[in-house]
Protein backbone atom coordinates (compact mmCIF):
# COMPACT_ATOMS: atom_id res chain seq x y z
CA UNK A 1 0.00 0.00 0.00
CA UNK A 2 1.30 3.44 -0.95
CA UNK A 3 1.25 6.24 1.62
CA UNK A 4 2.71 9.71 1.97
CA UNK A 5 3.85 9.96 -1.65
CA UNK A 6 4.71 13.55 -2.63
CA UNK A 7 6.35 13.79 -6.06
CA UNK A 8 6.51 16.30 -8.89
CA UNK A 9 7.48 15.05 -12.34
CA UNK A 10 9.29 17.95 -14.01
CA UNK A 11 8.82 18.66 -17.69
CA UNK A 12 11.51 16.95 -19.79
CA UNK A 13 12.98 14.81 -17.01
CA UNK A 14 13.24 11.05 -16.60
CA UNK A 15 12.12 10.18 -13.09
CA UNK A 16 12.93 6.58 -12.21
CA UNK A 17 10.81 4.69 -9.69
CA UNK A 18 13.25 2.20 -8.19
CA UNK A 19 12.59 -0.55 -5.69
CA UNK A 20 12.24 -4.25 -4.98
CA UNK A 21 9.24 -6.24 -6.19
CA UNK A 22 6.00 -5.43 -4.40
CA UNK A 23 6.86 -1.96 -3.09
CA UNK A 24 4.26 -0.17 -5.26
CA UNK A 25 6.28 1.09 -8.24
CA UNK A 26 3.88 -0.16 -10.89
CA UNK A 27 0.84 0.81 -8.83
CA UNK A 28 2.12 4.38 -8.62
CA UNK A 29 2.86 4.43 -12.35
CA UNK A 30 -0.63 3.14 -13.17
CA UNK A 31 -2.21 5.79 -10.96
CA UNK A 32 -0.81 8.48 -13.24
CA UNK A 33 -2.98 7.33 -16.17
CA UNK A 34 -5.96 6.23 -14.06
CA UNK A 35 -5.53 2.51 -14.62
CA UNK A 36 -5.51 2.45 -10.80
CA UNK A 37 -7.50 4.99 -8.81
CA UNK A 38 -5.99 6.23 -5.53
CA UNK A 39 -8.12 5.74 -2.43
CA UNK A 40 -6.93 9.08 -1.03
CA UNK A 41 -4.92 12.09 -2.09
CA UNK A 42 -4.72 13.79 -5.48
CA UNK A 43 -2.66 13.52 -8.65
CA UNK A 44 -2.58 16.45 -11.07
CA UNK A 45 -1.61 16.56 -14.73
CA UNK A 46 -1.01 19.91 -16.43
CA UNK A 47 -2.41 21.55 -13.31
CA UNK A 48 -5.71 19.65 -13.42
CA UNK A 49 -6.75 16.85 -11.04
CA UNK A 50 -6.78 13.47 -12.76
CA UNK A 51 -10.38 12.89 -11.66
CA UNK A 52 -11.36 15.82 -13.92
CA UNK A 53 -9.72 14.23 -16.97
CA UNK A 54 -11.57 11.89 -19.29
CA UNK A 55 -9.54 8.64 -18.83
CA UNK A 56 -9.26 7.98 -22.57
CA UNK A 57 -8.13 11.52 -23.35
CA UNK A 58 -5.64 11.33 -20.48
CA UNK A 59 -4.14 8.03 -21.64
CA UNK A 60 -3.70 9.31 -25.18
CA UNK A 61 -1.45 12.02 -23.76
CA UNK A 62 0.69 9.41 -22.01
CA UNK A 63 2.53 6.82 -24.07
CA UNK A 64 2.69 3.51 -22.18
CA UNK A 65 5.26 0.73 -22.55
CA UNK A 66 5.17 -2.50 -20.54
CA UNK A 67 7.65 -5.35 -20.16
CA UNK A 68 6.56 -7.53 -23.08
CA UNK A 69 5.69 -4.65 -25.39
CA UNK A 70 1.95 -5.30 -25.12
CA UNK A 71 1.51 -5.54 -28.87
CA UNK A 72 -1.72 -6.76 -30.44
CA UNK A 73 -0.73 -10.15 -31.92
CA UNK A 74 -3.24 -10.03 -34.79
CA UNK A 75 -2.08 -6.64 -36.06
CA UNK A 76 0.97 -5.85 -38.15
CA UNK A 77 3.80 -3.73 -36.80
CA UNK A 78 2.49 -0.78 -38.81
CA UNK A 79 -1.04 -1.16 -37.43
CA UNK A 80 0.27 -1.53 -33.88
CA UNK A 81 2.35 1.64 -34.14
CA UNK A 82 -0.35 3.61 -35.95
CA UNK A 83 -3.25 2.55 -33.74
CA UNK A 84 -3.55 5.66 -31.55
CA UNK A 85 -3.15 8.12 -34.46
CA UNK A 86 -5.84 6.11 -36.27
CA UNK A 87 -8.14 6.43 -33.24
CA UNK A 88 -7.36 10.13 -33.18
CA UNK A 89 -8.58 10.47 -36.75
CA UNK A 90 -5.28 11.12 -38.51
CA UNK A 91 -5.41 10.66 -42.31
CA UNK A 92 -3.89 7.44 -43.61
CA UNK A 93 -0.99 9.14 -45.38
CA UNK A 94 0.05 10.98 -42.23
CA UNK A 95 -0.17 7.76 -40.18
CA UNK A 96 1.98 5.86 -42.68
CA UNK A 97 4.62 8.60 -42.65
CA UNK A 98 4.62 8.68 -38.82
CA UNK A 99 4.96 4.89 -38.61
CA UNK A 100 7.95 4.90 -40.95
CA UNK A 101 9.54 7.82 -39.09
CA UNK A 102 9.25 6.10 -35.71
CA UNK A 103 10.36 2.67 -36.90
CA UNK A 104 13.45 4.34 -38.31
CA UNK A 105 14.03 6.18 -35.00
CA UNK A 106 13.96 2.96 -32.99
CA UNK A 107 16.32 1.19 -35.37
CA UNK A 108 13.90 -0.92 -37.41
CA UNK A 109 13.98 -0.62 -41.20
CA UNK A 110 10.37 0.30 -42.15
CA UNK A 111 10.32 -1.65 -45.39
CA UNK A 112 11.52 -4.76 -43.58
CA UNK A 113 9.35 -4.55 -40.46
CA UNK A 114 6.17 -2.69 -41.38
CA UNK A 115 4.17 -5.79 -42.39
CA UNK A 116 5.48 -8.22 -39.77
CA UNK A 117 3.37 -9.63 -36.97
CA UNK A 118 4.58 -9.58 -33.33
CA UNK A 119 5.24 -13.35 -33.42
CA UNK A 120 7.90 -12.69 -36.06
CA UNK A 121 9.86 -10.32 -33.80
CA UNK A 122 12.57 -10.90 -31.22
CA UNK A 123 12.14 -9.59 -27.68
CA UNK A 124 14.21 -6.51 -28.41
CA UNK A 125 12.32 -5.83 -31.62
CA UNK A 126 8.99 -6.07 -29.79
CA UNK A 127 10.18 -3.49 -27.27
CA UNK A 128 11.32 -1.18 -30.06
CA UNK A 129 7.88 -1.44 -31.64
CA UNK A 130 6.28 -0.84 -28.23
CA UNK A 131 8.30 2.35 -27.78
CA UNK A 132 7.43 3.49 -31.32
CA UNK A 133 3.73 2.89 -30.59
CA UNK A 134 3.97 4.88 -27.34
CA UNK A 135 5.45 7.80 -29.27
CA UNK A 136 3.08 7.60 -32.25
CA UNK A 137 0.66 10.42 -31.37
CA UNK A 138 3.50 12.54 -29.91
CA UNK A 139 2.34 12.45 -26.26
CA UNK A 140 4.17 14.76 -23.85
CA UNK A 141 4.59 12.00 -21.23
CA UNK A 142 5.90 8.44 -21.46
CA UNK A 143 5.23 5.75 -18.84
CA UNK A 144 7.61 2.80 -18.97
CA UNK A 145 7.08 -0.20 -16.69
CA UNK A 146 10.20 -2.41 -16.56
CA UNK A 147 10.43 -2.15 -20.36
CA UNK A 148 13.82 -3.89 -20.69
CA UNK A 149 13.67 -6.33 -17.77
CA UNK A 150 12.98 -9.45 -19.85
CA UNK A 151 15.77 -8.84 -22.38
CA UNK A 152 19.18 -10.48 -22.43
CA UNK A 153 22.03 -8.28 -21.10
CA UNK A 154 23.42 -7.30 -24.50
CA UNK A 155 20.02 -6.37 -25.93
CA UNK A 156 19.09 -4.58 -22.71
CA UNK A 157 22.23 -2.42 -22.86
CA UNK A 158 21.51 -1.55 -26.51
CA UNK A 159 17.90 -0.63 -25.67
CA UNK A 160 19.06 1.60 -22.82
CA UNK A 161 21.52 3.32 -25.15
CA UNK A 162 18.83 3.84 -27.73
CA UNK A 163 16.37 5.12 -25.14
CA UNK A 164 18.89 7.74 -23.97
CA UNK A 165 19.35 8.90 -27.56
CA UNK A 166 15.58 9.11 -28.09
CA UNK A 167 15.09 11.08 -24.89
CA UNK A 168 17.79 13.56 -25.87
CA UNK A 169 16.25 13.96 -29.33
CA UNK A 170 12.57 14.15 -28.33
CA UNK A 171 12.75 15.73 -24.85
CA UNK A 172 9.80 13.77 -23.44
CA UNK A 173 8.77 13.70 -19.79
CA UNK A 174 9.30 10.13 -18.58
CA UNK A 175 8.24 8.05 -15.58
CA UNK A 176 10.32 4.87 -15.67
CA UNK A 177 9.89 1.83 -13.38
CA UNK A 178 12.81 -0.53 -12.70
CA UNK A 179 14.29 -2.70 -9.96
CA UNK A 180 17.79 -2.35 -11.47
CA UNK A 181 19.96 0.38 -9.92
CA UNK A 182 22.45 0.28 -12.78
CA UNK A 183 19.60 1.08 -15.19
CA UNK A 184 18.26 3.79 -12.89
CA UNK A 185 21.65 5.49 -12.66
CA UNK A 186 22.15 5.28 -16.43
CA UNK A 187 18.75 6.62 -17.47
CA UNK A 188 17.35 8.73 -14.66
CA UNK A 189 17.45 12.48 -14.22
CA UNK A 190 16.25 11.70 -10.68
CA UNK A 191 15.69 8.46 -8.82
CA UNK A 192 12.88 7.84 -6.34
CA UNK A 193 13.60 4.74 -4.25
CA UNK A 194 10.40 3.21 -2.87
CA UNK A 195 10.36 1.02 0.21
CA UNK A 196 7.39 -0.15 2.30
CA UNK A 197 5.03 1.92 0.13
CA UNK A 198 6.87 5.20 0.75
CA UNK A 199 9.65 7.23 -0.84
CA UNK A 200 12.85 6.28 0.96
CA UNK A 201 15.32 8.32 -1.10
CA UNK A 202 14.86 10.93 -3.83
CA UNK A 203 17.63 12.64 -5.77
CA UNK A 204 19.86 12.78 -8.80
CA UNK A 205 22.08 9.79 -9.63
CA UNK A 206 25.00 11.59 -7.96
CA UNK A 207 22.91 12.24 -4.85
CA UNK A 208 21.71 8.64 -4.79
CA UNK A 209 25.28 7.36 -4.79
CA UNK A 210 25.86 9.44 -1.64
CA UNK A 211 22.63 8.32 0.10
CA UNK A 212 22.95 6.63 3.47
CA UNK A 213 19.55 5.12 4.16
CA UNK A 214 19.55 1.36 4.77
CA UNK A 215 17.50 0.72 1.62
CA UNK A 216 19.73 2.83 -0.62
CA UNK A 217 22.89 1.27 0.81
CA UNK A 218 21.50 -2.21 0.11
CA UNK A 219 21.02 -1.31 -3.56
CA UNK A 220 24.47 0.28 -3.75
CA UNK A 221 26.12 -2.77 -2.18
CA UNK A 222 24.43 -5.02 -4.73
CA UNK A 223 25.73 -2.80 -7.52
CA UNK A 224 29.27 -3.01 -6.13
CA UNK A 225 29.04 -6.80 -5.85
CA UNK A 226 27.89 -7.06 -9.47
CA UNK A 227 30.85 -4.93 -10.57
CA UNK A 228 33.40 -6.95 -8.56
Amino acid sequence: MLAGIDLTLERGETLVLLGASGVGKTTLLRMTNRLVEPSAGEIRFDGKPLRDWDPIALRRRMGYVIQDGGLFPHLSVARNVGLVPELEGWPAQRIAARVDELLDRVGLEPAQYRARRPRELSGGEKQRVGIARALAADPPVLLLDEPFAALDPVTRFEMQRQFRALQQALDKTVLFVTHDLREALALGTRIALLAHGRIDTLGTPREFRAARSAQALAFLRTLEEQAA
